[in-house]
């Protein structure tokens, strides 16, 4: 996609963003649930290999989150995931690994109201590779944060999906491309060094 990357695999970490047995339920595209968790998959067995840290993050909003907490909007969030008993379940494509971070969210993106931001500075990490579901909620709000906190981003864009292509490429090209580095899977991979 862009020219060729390294990735010191010393101080870089991947977060996988809401591939739970509920959203991975939902279509996506451009890629459909099955090609963005097999990649994230692909992603996380390298990193781990590498002995680099794996962070997946799911979101459970709260009981009453649905009701109370929507601020007025012209276009709602809508929580339409069948809320079946273990939806929010990490996919076991995933694992997780004993090694793994899990990190429990209540909104779009996984630094507000959560420790992912303490747990990679403790570890040193200054890069982050991210993917997951959906491109335009969850990944870009972590992104957002991310460019704010300071970090080097780096997407993979086969590794994330969104409710429609539109939505997905317009985050990637418009909004992504702006703070970090568009990449695929098997560039990430073969980037690690």
């Amino acid at each position: 996609m862009g020219e060729p990357i390294t990735i010191d695999i010393q101080s870089t970490a991947l977060i996988v963003i809401d591939l739970m047995k509920g959203i991975v339920s939902v279509p996506t595209m451009p890629h459909e649930p099955r090609i963005v968790v097999g990649n994230a998959a692909k992603l996380a067995q390298a990193f781990r290999a590498h002995r680099m840290p794996v962070f997946l993050v799911r979101v459970t909003p709260s009981a009453d989150a649905l009701d109370r907490l929507q601020p007025p909007a012209d276009s709602p969030a809508q929580w339409n995931f069948p809320r079946t008993p273990g939806w929010a379940d990490i996919v076991p494509e995933l694992g997780p690994e004993p090694a793994d971070f899990i990190i429990t969210k209540r909104q779009w993106g996984a630094f507000y109201g959560t420790e992912l931001d303490l747990q990679l500075r403790r570890r040193k990490v200054g890069t982050i590779v991210l993917c997951g579901i959906a491109t335009s909620f969850g990944v870009e709000s972590t992104a957002r944060f991310a460019y704010e906190f300071g970090y080097q981003q780096i997407f993979a864009e086969d590794a994330c999906s969104a409710r429609s292509a539109e939505e997905h490429h317009h985050t990637m090209n418009r909004v992504l491309a702006r703070i970090g580095r568009i990449r695929s899977t098997d560039e990430i991979i073969a980037a690690l060094k």
